[in-house]
């Protein structure tokens, strides 16, 4: 039930009908965290959810938590160099660098970086979307050449062959 109760809400969320999605994601998450337990990873993917659910409306106060503890559940179970906690801390790095909170977000950008080279390789399209992510927020912050620098090396590795 919490799966497809998750599922529908992901609908809703892709359609742009929050107000649908986000009730059903806290229904799934209440059913996940009763039925497995609170630190399960199944609890942080839907946190996660839900957290960008909140991300795409602008309600950056209500994401940051859920997705730190979406984080601390994956870092819990997975260990730290695990790749879903990559993507973890890339969520979050975007959520601070949507508030203008550069300095927040790029240790987690470079730690996002880092796991994912090191699971996936460095021509990876999910190293390269860090990468990319990780230059415009250093641009952002004002800091063009060394956005310009990690730019390029996401530019060279989507060119190369598979």
């Amino acid at each position: 039930m919490a799966g497809s109760l998750n599922n529908l809400a992901g609908l809703y969320h892709a359609q742009g009908q929050y107000a649908k999605g986000e009730p059903l994601y806290q229904r799934s998450l209440a059913i996940l965290e009763q039925a497995l337990r609170p630190e399960h990873p199944d609890v942080a993917a839907n946190l996660n959810n839900l957290a960008a659910l909140y991300y795409d409306q602008g309600e950056y106060a209500k994401a940051e938590p859920r997705l730190e503890h979406s984080l601390a559940i994956r870092e819990k179970a997975f260990g730290p160099e695990h790749p879903d906690v990559a993507q973890n801390l890339h969520n979050l790095a975007a959520l601070y660098h949507a508030q203008g909170q550069y300095a927040k977000g790029e240790p987690l950008y470079q730690r996002a970086l880092a796991i994912a080279e090191k699971a996936f390789g460095p021509e990876h399209p999910n190293v390269a979307t860090f990468r990319t992510n990780y230059a415009a927020s250093l641009r952002a912050a004002g800091r063009g050449a060394e956005a310009d620098a990690i730019e390029a090396r996401a530019v060279s590795a989507a060119a190369k062959p598979n």
